[in-house]
């Protein structure tokens, strides 16, 4: 089954025969990458949607930093955080860690974990409500990184000021990893895969 396809770099129009996995196609003008079939993308996305649901419980129950203060040591986790900002009034800052932090990367790894188990099964239903939740978590993606700037900010203010010596909490390695997995996760999925069995049988 042939399908039309405009590049995205040239603007041409081609006609592109269906792809098996591993397999892509080539614009025939200017060489880019027109349509590329992803090698084992269920089982790659749940393996990374899993480790990195495995690793959100150490990520936000363990401190993400230590920092000392004239003496005074106290430890820091995501959550802390957020009640700390919250406190402060600075609530939009507070909402913003928390969505990005917090909600934003579960929603990511639940809808994932919806996307290939209902294709796994070859689902037949929901396929336009199923390509808009992709289409979610793929434009969503970039602001799970907010609360990572902000940390690198506060880190890089405490240590100018010369005034607190802020070191790494065991939490900071499992946010860091999480984050990864989620991101491999969310560019491991193959879209196309939800609409694959309605091209077969049409």
């Amino acid at each position: 089954m042939e399908t039309i396809i405009t590049c995205d770099m040239c603007g041409l129009t081609q006609r592109v025969d269906e792809l098996e996995p591993t397999f892509m196609a080539e614009c025939c003008r200017c060489s880019s990458i027109l349509v590329k079939r992803k090698i084992n993308s269920l089982a790659r996305t749940a393996a990374f949607s899993l480790a990195a649901l495995v690793l959100y419980v150490p990520a936000n129950i363990y401190p993400i930093l230590r920092m000392n203060y004239y003496g005074a040591y106290s430890e820091s986790t995501v959550w802390d955080g957020c009640v700390t900002l919250f406190r402060d009034g600075q609530w939009l800052v507070a909402v913003i860690v928390f969505l990005a932090s917090l909600l934003i990367p579960l929603f990511k790894l639940f809808g994932l974990f919806f996307l290939v188990s209902t294709t796994k099964f070859n689902s037949l239903r929901l396929r336009r409500q199923r390509t808009w939740l992709y289409k979610t978590i793929d434009v969503i993606g970039p602001w799970a990184m907010v609360d990572v700037f902000l940390l690198s900010i506060l880190v890089a203010l405490v240590k100018l000021q010369q005034i607190a010596t802020v070191l790494p909490g065991p939490g900071l390695l499992a946010f860091a990893a999480m984050v990864v997995c989620t991101i491999s996760a969310s560019a491991s999925f193959d879209p196309k895969l939800i609409w694959d069995e309605t091209d077969r049988s049409s």
